[in-house]
């Protein structure tokens, strides 16, 4: 019988990814009610995680990874940018979701502008998330732009 490899770069990841729940946790009380919730619309998405995005001055770009039955099992910032842009790259946004095993992704991001229209950088994302993730198996249900004022979604606009 052969013994397995451990993958000790894999456990680090999981380890990293664990101890940045555990910082969010402790920086967001608000996070223990929205844990676990089933996400069936971009409104779920915008009620349960509005609190991440509030009073941004920067503009933060963010996964959410669910499960098969569309509960949010966790999420990662992947991106800190500036006033009004934040450098992603898909590579960067499916990382986590590959070692979470998620089914899916929601995307977020705020404008701090409080303007909610998509840029064409926003809308050219988009499309390579998609991309990427038809590739690697990971779907991306949607897009949220988050403002104080409300929230666009790509979904719900029929833009993906």
């Amino acid at each position: 019988m052969r013994k397995k490899k451990y993958d000790y770069e894999l456990a680090e990841r999981v380890r990293t990814i664990v101890w940045k729940f555990r910082d969010v946790e402790e920086s967001y009380p608000e996070l223990e009610k929205s844990k676990g919730n089933k996400i069936s619309s971009p409104w779920d998405m915008y009620s349960s995680f509005k609190f991440l995005f509030d009073h941004e001055v920067k503009e933060k770009f963010t996964v959410f990874w669910l499960g098969t039955s569309n509960k949010v099992i966790g999420f990662e910032v992947v991106a800190e940018g500036t006033l009004n842009s934040a450098i992603v790259h898909p590579r960067e946004v499916f990382r986590g979701a590959i070692v979470a095993s998620c089914n899916s992704i929601i995307v977020a991001h705020n404008h701090p502008s409080g303007n909610n229209e998509p840029s064409s950088d926003d809308i050219v994302l988009t499309n390579k998330l998609i991309q990427s993730g038809k590739i690697i198996g990971i779907k991306v249900l949607d897009h949220i732009i988050f403002t104080n004022d409300g929230y666009y979604s790509f979904e719900e606009n029929k833009k993906m």
